[in-house]
C-alpha cells in the first residue's frame, strides 16, 4: 500500500470537488480511497506531494498514434490530398521498427499531457497492431484497439473480422505463438507431475515370494527434433527424459537452431547441473548420425521425415538401442453427408494450411461424400482464396516456407500433380513480395482436384500448403482410399452419426483418430503412427516408459 500525502486532488465524485491537502491511498495500480491527509495515519510507504496536483487520467478517444511522425507535413494541404500523398504512402511503406518508434513517441507525449488511456481505431484489423501493442506495453499506457466502421459497412462481416483479429494467436500462421512456445512450459510441468504418479507394481506368488517391478533411467537419451515446431517438439522429448532420471543430448534441426539456443540460455539460468541437458547443433548427417551411432547413447527419440527415420533405424539396430520414431503422414480428412457442414469446412481448412501445411498431422487429403462434394469443394476453395500470405508478425494466415529447397520441392509436387491429370482449383504459384520479404519463400495455398487416390501426389508427403480433394460414395469406398498410403499417422472423420464414427475409427489405419475435430491434444494420451509413420508411442506414461528400463525383483518369503 502506498500513500500520497499533501496532494491537491481533483476527484470524479458527484460534486467534482477539489480536495486540498488530500491523501490518496493506492494498492498496486488501483486507488483505494481519497480523503484529507489529517484523516490518515502515518505509513511506512508514503510520499509527500506538497505542491502537486493529482487529476484523473485523460482519454484520447481517437488516436492515430503511429502517425505522430507526420505532424506538420500537411499544414498547407487539404485533408484529402494529405491522406493520398503523405499518409497512405507512409502507412504502406513504414517498417515495423519505424512504426514502433512513432507509436512510442506519440504515447510519451500523451502521458506528458495527462492522457493515460487512448483508443486507436483501425481501418484494417491488420494495421500494424503488433507495433501498437509493443509500444503501449513498453510505455505503460492503457490502450484499446478497435475496428473503424461506418453505417454503410457490412456490420456482420466487420464483426467477424474483429473476432478474427482478437483471436490472432489462433491464426494459421501464428502457430508458433499459440502452440509452439506455450507448449514448452506445459511439457515440463506435465512430465514433472507425471513422474510423481508413475507407480511400481507388486505381485504375490501364493505366499512364496513377492515380485515387484521398478523402472530405472536408461542413461543418456539422444533427442533429435525437427524444424517445423522446433521448441515444442524439442522439449516434448527433453522433459520426459529428464523426469525419468536420464541426462539428455539433444540435437535440434540445423534449419531452426535459434529457439534451442535460447532454451539453453534458460537452462543455464535455472541452475540445472552442467551435463544434464546438452544441446548439440550441427547437420543431421554429421551430428545426428554421430548421436545415433554412439555406443554410450542407449536410447534415441526422433521426430522427422520417414527417410531419415529409416537411416536412424539402421544405425540403432546394430547397437540394440531403444528407439522411438515419430515420422511423416499423409493424413485424410473424411467428410460425410451428415456432417456439420460449417464445422467440417472450417476445421478441414485449418488442418490443411496451419503452419503452411508444415505439420505432420495436417490433413493433406480431403475426401468428401458425393452428395455434398460440389458444395463443399466450392466453399473450401472460396475460403482458401481468402487466406492471406505474408509476414506472420502481421495478421496473416500463412507465412513462409522454411527453406528454398523445401519450397522448390513443394512446387515440383504441384507440377507433378498437373502432369498426373490434376486440376488446380486455386493457388499453385510462388508469391513474390517487394521490400523486406522479397527473398521470402512464399507459396499460395493450393487445392487440387481430379487426381487418382493412388497417384504419387496422393501417396507421398508434401509437407506444404497443398491439399487434394476427392469425392467418395460410401464407407467402404473411403476406407479403401484413406488406407491406400504407406503412412498411418492421423485422420479426421466428420459425421453426426456416432455409430458411423466408431465404425470408421476401427477401420482407418492411423495411430490418431479425431472425430469432428483436429489437433485436440491431451498430453496424457499415446502419440504415434502406424506403418511408415513411425515406431512406438510417446506422451504421458508412454514417454516415461520409453525413457526407462523395466526391472523385476523377486523376493522369496
Amino acid at each position: 500500500m502506498t500513500l500520497l500525502r499533501n496532494v491537491t486532488a481533483v476527484t470524479l465524485n458527484e460534486r467534482r470537488e477539489i480536495v486540498d491537502d488530500a491523501a490518496i491511498e493506492i494498492n498496486g495500480t488501483k486507488i483505494v480511497s481519497i480523503g484529507k491527509s489529517s484523516d490518515y495515519p502515518s505509513s511506512e510507504n508514503e510520499l509527500d506531494c506538497n505542491g502537486l496536483v493529482a487529476i484523473p487520467g485523460l482519454i484520447d478517444t481517437h488516436s492515430h498514434a503511429d502517425q505522430s511522425l507526420l505532424r506538420g507535413l500537411g499544414d498547407q494541404m487539404h485533408w484529402v490530398p494529405f491522406l493520398e500523398k503523405i499518409v497512405d504512402p507512409y502507412l504502406t511503406r513504414r517498417s515495423q521498427s519505424l512504426s514502433i518508434l512513432a507509436n512510442q513517441l506519440s504515447m510519451v507525449e500523451m502521458l506528458k499531457g495527462g492522457t493515460t488511456s487512448f483508443v486507436s481505431p483501425n481501418t484494417d484489423p491488420s494495421d500494424n497492431i503488433d507495433a501498437l501493442i509493443d509500444a503501449a506495453t513498453k510505455i505503460g499506457i492503457r490502450a484499446t484497439f478497435c475496428r473503424f466502421t461506418t453505417a454503410d459497412d457490412n456490420w456482420p462481416e466487420t464483426r467477424s473480422s474483429i473476432k478474427e483479429w482478437q483471436s490472432k494467436k489462433g491464426s494459421l500462421a501464428n502457430i508458433w505463438l499459440g502452440v509452439d512456445i506455450p507448449r514448452v512450459s506445459e511439457n515440463f510441468r506435465f512430465f514433472a507431475t507425471a513422474s510423481l504418479h508413475f507407480s511400481s507394481e507388486c505381485h504375490e506368488m501364493d505366499g512364496k515370494a513377492f515380485n515387484y517391478t521398478i523402472r530405472e533411467p536408461i542413461g543418456v537419451a539422444g533427442c533429435i527434433s525437427p524444424w517445423n515446431l522446433p521448441i515444442y517438439l524439442l522439449t516434448w522429448k527433453i522433459a520426459p527424459a529428464l523426469a525419468a532420471g536420464n541426462t539428455v543430448v539433444a540435437k535440434p534441426s540445423e534449419i531452426t537452431p535459434m529457439t534451442a539456443y535460447l532454451f539453453s540460455k534458460i537452462v543455464h539460468k535455472s541452475n540445472i547441473p552442467n551435463g544434464v541437458i546438452n544441446i548439440v547443433h550441427g547437420l543431421g548427417e554429421k551430428a545426428g548420425e554421430a548421436l545415433t551411432k554412439h555406443p554410450d547413447v542407449p536410447v534415441i527419440s526422433f521426430t522427422g521425415g520417414s527417410n531419415t527415420g529409416k537411416k536412424i533405424n539402421i544405425n540403432c539396430a546394430s547397437l540394440f538401442k531403444k528407439l522411438s520414431l515419430e515420422l511423416g503422414g499423409k493424413n485424410p480428412s473424411i467428410i460425410f453427408n451428415d456432417a456439420n457442414f460449417n464445422e467440417a469446412l472450417n476445421i478441414s481448412l485449418k488442418s490443411a494450411f496451419s503452419n503452411q501445411g508444415q505439420i505432420c498431422l495436417c490433413g493433406s487429403r480431403i475426401f468428401v461424400q458425393s452428395k455434398i462434394y460440389d458444395k463443399f469443394k466450392t466453399a473450401f476453395v472460396e475460403k482458401t482464396k481468402k487466406l492471406t500470405v505474408g509476414n506472420p508478425k502481421n495478421k496473416v494466415d500463412l507465412g513462409a516456407i522454411v527453406s528454398k529447397a523445401h519450397m522448390n520441392k513443394i512446387i515440383n509436387y504441384i507440377q507433378l500433380a498437373q502432369d498426373e491429370g490434376g486440376t488446380i482449383l486455386t493457388g499453385g504459384n510462388r508469391i513474390r513480395f517487394e521490400g523486406d520479404l522479397s527473398e521470402g519463400y512464399f507459396i499460395e495455398p493450393t487445392v487440387i482436384e481430379n487426381l487418382d487416390y493412388k497417384c504419387i501426389v496422393n501417396q507421398e508427403e508434401i509437407f506444404g500448403p497443398v491439399v487434394t480433394i476427392m469425392p467418395f460414395e460410401n464407407e467402404d469406398d473411403v476406407i479403401k482410399m484413406a488406407n491406400a498410403t504407406k503412412y498411418g499417422l492421423s485422420a479426421s472423420i466428420f459425421t453426426s452419426n456416432v455409430s458411423k464414427a466408431h465404425r470408421m475409427s476401427s477401420k482407418i489405419n492411423s495411430g490418431i483418430i479425431w472425430i469432428n475435430s483436429w489437433m485436440m491434444r491431451d498430453l496424457r494420451i499415446p502419440f504415434g503412427g502406424m506403418k511408415d509413420s513411425g515406431i512406438g508411442r510417446e506422451g504421458g506414461f508412454n514417454s516415461l516408459r520409453f525413457f526407462t528400463e523395466t526391472k523385476n525383483i523377486c523376493v522369496k518369503i
